[in-house]
């Protein structure tokens, strides 16, 4: 009887395969730093328009108490009707 022996594929990858691995992992890598800086701005960005929306409804704020305070000042029954000639300069 003879024996006969398999050849098992080895475990360890191929010359040509490490260089493949260093460069898929430094393409992970630089697009991993890629997106932390696209983070990192999109987070400046949403602090920047926060603190606009935060001003916007200070002034809009503002806005609403110089209005209820103008209707405060004219009169229920609603403005009366002058005439124009009433205006007229002292001159005329």
């Amino acid at each position: 009887m003879t024996t006969r022996q398999t050849q098992t594929p080895s475990a360890q990858p191929a010359a040509g395969a490490e260089g493949t691995d260093a460069m898929s992992l430094a393409l992970a890598v630089a697009r991993i730093q890629e997106l932390e800086i696209r983070s990192a701005l999109a987070e400046d960005l949403v602090e920047q328009l926060n603190q606009q929306m935060f001003r916007m409804q200070r002034q809009l704020d503002a806005l609403q108490r110089q209005l209820i305070e103008l209707r405060d000042q004219v009169p229920a029954e609603g403005v009366a009707f002058r005439s124009l000639r009433d205006e007229l300069p002292p001159h005329y």
